[in-house]
């Protein structure tokens, strides 16, 4: 996968109702136009697709540079599809206390649709874990988008913030071979902070040393953690700072429960109730103290001008340029019901008719 780097200061305040109501209408009706004419798997490719989805949301009008283009167009999209009955795509999630509450979304539709949404709940709780606990370059996930389609293929597009920058992380099951090894589709970012990097594809040997580690007498891990933080000042900078906050009694239960359940597997140990970044770090630290596995700290982070932005760049909003945009689109999905073919060759022709109107 290649990796890119988008900016994303974080920006306060919300996207004005104006603003979102157009960007519902008009994300809505582009979703529609991809779906029907290249259908649902290509929409989520797309949507799943950093530099895509960074381009969506500027041609919908947000500010390309803004932290708040992620969690508006999810918004957006969450809203338009409420309307767009039919088409097999379903958004769960959102920002804050929403992105909690996507396991009963998954379920509530699942419930309606008639099929086992196990599978789904496990994904969207478990792209969460990974990108909280196993990339920890020190941005905490405050919003995450769960948007699968009827056969059940699932995209998921999260975001964390720290201190003020934001990165945001994209999965596509489709072209997902593991959940712990090199498991996105992209991470966006243009502030880069020491990150600790437990799904790099090069460190199975790692991953597999702290499965080993998970299964030790508890009281010999606290005992290997103690030396390292006694030792601090002979430590490499980058492992004097994550052994820093880490207290070595409030591990000693977690030690316990890796202890007792015994994980077979590096994703079985992150899927233990409990474990959490500071357990899997002190693991990977005990880990390189006695089998001399070096840690990985590769950060795996790396169109605005359709219609402006809300803040003015590239330049202001022109709002009935916006709307001449939705009501083309509108009478050509009418349209498009009656000679649909035909209609869509128009489409693709708008590029002329905004270059002579």
């Amino acid at each position: 996968m290649q990796r890119k780097r988008i900016d994303l200061p974080l920006h306060s305040g919300r996207c004005p109702f104006w603003l979102f109501e157009k960007m519902r209408k008009l994300a809505g009706l582009i979703s529609q136009i991809i779906i029907e004419e290249k259908g649902p798997d290509f929409f989520l490719e797309r949507l799943s697709s950093p530099f895509w989805f960074q381009a969506f949301g500027c041609v919908l009008g947000f500010d390309w540079h803004s932290s708040g283009l992620t969690t508006t167009v999810c918004g957006a999209l969450k809203e338009a599809f409420k309307d767009l009955k039919g088409l097999g795509i379903y958004v769960c999630g959102g920002k804050g206390l929403t992105s909690r509450k996507t396991p009963q979304e998954i379920k509530a539709i699942a419930e309606k649709k008639g099929f086992n949404p196990e599978k789904l709940i496990f994904a969207s709780k478990f792209t969460a874990k990974v990108d909280n606990n196993c990339v920890q370059d020190g941005f905490q996930l405050y919003h995450h988008s769960f948007i699968f389609s009827k056969e059940g293929r699932w995209i998921v597009i999260q975001q964390g913030m720290k201190d003020s920058w934001a990165r945001r992380y994209h999965w596509d099951s489709q072209s997902l071979t593991s959940f712990i090894k090199e498991p996105h589709r992209g991470i966006v970012s243009d502030k880069f902070f020491l990150t600790l990097n437990l799904v790099d594809k090069e460190k199975d040997s790692l991953r597999n040393s702290m499965k080993e580690l998970s299964q030790r007498a508890p009281h010999k891990n606290l005992k290997d953690i103690i030396k390292i933080k006694e030792n601090q000042t002979q430590l490499p900078l980058r492992h004097r700072i994550l052994i820093e906050d880490i207290n070595p009694k409030r591990l000693e239960e977690t030690f316990l429960i890796t202890y007792e359940k015994r994980p077979h597997n590096f994703q079985a140990l992150l899927g233990l109730e409990g474990v959490g970044l500071k357990t899997l770090r002190a693991l990977a630290l005990i880990s390189d103290l006695i089998y001399g596995e070096p840690l990985s700290f590769k950060d795996p982070a790396r169109f605005s001008f359709a219609h402006g932005g809300k803040d003015g760049y590239p330049y202001k909003i022109s709002l009935p340029h916006y709307q001449k945009t939705i009501e083309v689109l509108e009478r050509a999905i009418k349209k498009a019901k009656v000679e649909r073919q035909d209609k869509f060759k128009a489409l693709k022709r708008l590029h002329s008719f905004y270059k002579f109107s």
